[in-house]
């Protein structure tokens, strides 16, 4: 009883300590939002006076409390922020100073604008404050390239792990394909096999038959051999390349389709297979998503060659209002673009069209 009471005890403090510390962790993240909520605001004011943007790169903040305060303390853009308003403290009492030049300028300017008929010389004095003041917290607040290289790292380290966990789902979904499809065709084949051998003296007309039935499960199987091969690299994309591969599945889409092709029709011209099989899924799936739930009949995909990578846009006249949370499949395009370092880009209104563009780098 004793040494049950002490170890509850001991659990209940460390417990306790837990809990301790991540109410601690949540309210020292506060300070640290509101130094990104103020540096937020004076970027904003400094795009208002100066019509250039300060683009803002955090590290996204995930996790528990404690592990979001880590990663905003260990985040080289909230490192700026505290610098900036650092050095703001002194230098926005200085910009205070700027106050009591108001009635200075009423009293001098007046004067001399009104009664001298020259040009103001106090006011220009405030604006030109407030432009070193906008370029002072421009030096200070705009993105280092240790901040960009952070949040460069974080987005690769997401899509890394998605990339292995979509990688897990699809040989999972292969061994499932062949366990429940071709296993079981084997397995059949075998009895068949099994079962003719033993009939084949006594009545050669049963075991034909048997097999005659082996053989259509053979078939069987291989149609579902090639089904699974064609979900992991489809042939066509060797045997053709991606413009005739996509003019296949153009083809066949049930739609009426034109396939733009700039800068990949040369021969010799072939973007790496990692890249041709992502671009040939996005247009599989997005003919696909048209045909079975846009309600149009025509649709446009367009093949561009870039210079530093692939482009792949799909189009169609459909109702639009596509929904990447509804289903695996644009989520599923996102995922594969993203394990390539690529950029897909979704526009579908409602009432259409909808637009798929995606941007796969590559050398050529």
């Amino acid at each position: 009883m004793w040494k049950a009471t002490r170890q509850a005890a001991r659990a209940t403090g460390s417990l306790v300590m837990t809990s301790g510390m991540s109410s601690a962790s949540a309210l020292f993240l506060a300070p640290v939002l509101g130094v990104r909520l103020l540096a937020r605001i004076k970027r904003r004011r400094v795009a208002a006076w100066t019509g250039r943007d300060i683009p803002e790169v955090y590290v996204p903040l995930t996790g528990t409390p404690w592990q979001r305060l880590r990663t905003a303390v260990r985040d080289p853009g909230t490192a700026a922020d505290l610098r900036w308003l650092g050095a703001y403290l002194f230098y926005g009492s200085l910009a205070a100073l700027t106050v009591p030049l108001w009635p200075l300028a009423l009293a001098v300017d007046g004067v001399w604008c009104g009664v001298l008929r020259r040009r103001p010389v106090v006011l220009p004095l405030i604006s030109r404050l407030a432009e070193v003041d906008a370029r002072f917290s421009e030096a200070l607040l705009k993105p280092s390239r240790k901040a960009r290289l952070a949040v460069r790292v974080q987005e690769l380290t997401q899509t890394r792990a998605g990339a292995i966990a979509a990688h897990g789902a699809e040989l999972r979904r292969i061994e499932r394909d062949l366990h429940d499809g071709t296993q079981a065709r084997l397995v059949s084949l075998s009895v068949r096999i099994g079962l003719a051998k033993r009939a084949y003296d006594r009545d050669p007309e049963a075991a034909r038959r048997l097999l005659d039935d082996a053989q259509d499960l053979v078939e069987e199987a291989l149609a579902e051999l090639r089904h699974v091969v064609r979900g992991i690299h489809p042939p066509i994309l060797t045997d053709r390349g991606l413009v005739g591969a996509v003019g296949a599945l153009a083809a066949g889409s049930g739609l009426d389709v034109t396939v733009e092709v700039d800068g990949l029709d040369e021969p010799g011209v072939r973007a790496p297979a990692a890249v041709e099989a992502a671009a040939y899924f996005v247009v599989a799936e997005m003919l696909t998503n048209a045909a079975k739930h846009g309600g149009c009949s025509r649709a446009t995909v367009r093949l561009q060659r870039l210079r530093t990578g692939l482009r792949a846009v799909v189009w169609d006249e459909g109702v639009g209002g596509a929904d990447e949370t509804a289903g695996t499949g644009l989520s599923g395009i996102r995922r594969r673009v993203a394990a390539l370092d690529g950029v897909a880009t979704l526009t579908s209104p409602v009432g259409g069209p909808t637009t798929m563009t995606v941007e796969l780098p590559c050398v050529w």
